[in-house]
């Protein structure tokens, strides 16, 4: 969540004003989600997912959970890589788009990561701080838990976050953004614990407004949430180059666990 605090980054949480329930749902089903962040830097991405599968040594056949996968731009350069890769995502839209590019060893699936799977795998990624977005803090405990259920005896799993407290600190009030035609007006802030952005915009004569909402998990939130899932933390990262974590300075929160 990086675009948070900065403009040129790119953004990473979801959430519609209209359903407040399923906000992350909906808003990843609109048109709008993908044109404001068409920007991604899909190089960096694959930095992060060579580093972190060599870093975990993974055999070439290993079967890797993409958990929140969106249209899948994570999963099918893991599969390039050689892995037998699952795509799930709450977003019908996004896992039909992600389906056009299935084949044998690549499937996606509309899921909800509340739940565990059935299947079994060596290693689950939940990237680009696709956790937080529950109503309810025990929502993000059924999170964790359902990952654990899902690895493999020897699997690992990988949650990259943004790093909380820098955003906090680095937050962009207010920001224009220009992308296909389309003016978006965004403001950002903090209230209890969560990083709302605020998006306003017309597109062919109709206003609309999105809240994409995210809560600010620190690094020891998540620990007292992996103790209570009786998860183990393994290792700690600051970025996707996976340096050292600082806790006022990394833009990333990478945890390895399992």
């Amino acid at each position: 969540m990086s675009d948070l605090k900065n403009p040129n980054a790119h953004s990473e949480i979801s959430n519609s004003h209209q359903q407040p329930e399923n906000w992350f749902a909906s808003y990843f089903d609109t048109p709008y989600y993908h044109i404001l962040y068409k920007d991604r830097d899909y190089n960096e991405a694959q930095l992060f997912m060579d580093n972190i599968t060599h870093y975990l040594n993974l055999p070439e056949d290993s079967k890797i959970l993409d958990l929140a996968c969106g249209k899948g731009r994570h999963s099918i350069y893991l599969n390039q890589l050689g892995f037998d890769v699952t795509g799930a995502d709450l977003s019908e839209n996004s896992i039909e788009a992600a389906k056009q590019s299935e084949n044998k060893t690549l499937h996606f699936k509309v899921h909800d990561m509340r739940q565990p799977f059935e299947e079994k795998f060596d290693a689950i990624f939940n990237l680009f701080t696709s956790f937080g977005y529950f109503e309810n803090d025990n929502d993000n405990l059924l999170t964790l838990v359902a990952i654990k259920e899902s690895l493999s005896e020897y699997g690992f799993a990988v949650i990259d976050f943004m790093n909380a407290t820098q955003v906090l600190q680095n937050l962009i009030p207010q920001e224009t953004k220009t992308v296909d035609g389309i003016t978006f007006d965004i403001r950002r802030f903090a209230i209890d614990g969560y990083i709302y952005k605020e998006i306003e915009f017309e597109d062919q004569g109709k206003k609309f407004h999105f809240t994409e909402k995210v809560k600010a998990l620190t690094l020891n939130d998540f620990e007292l949430l992996m103790e209570q899932a009786g998860i183990y933390l393994l290792d700690i990262f600051g970025d996707y180059k996976l340096k050292k974590f600082h806790k006022t300075e990394s833009e990333r929160l990478i945890m390895i666990f399992k």
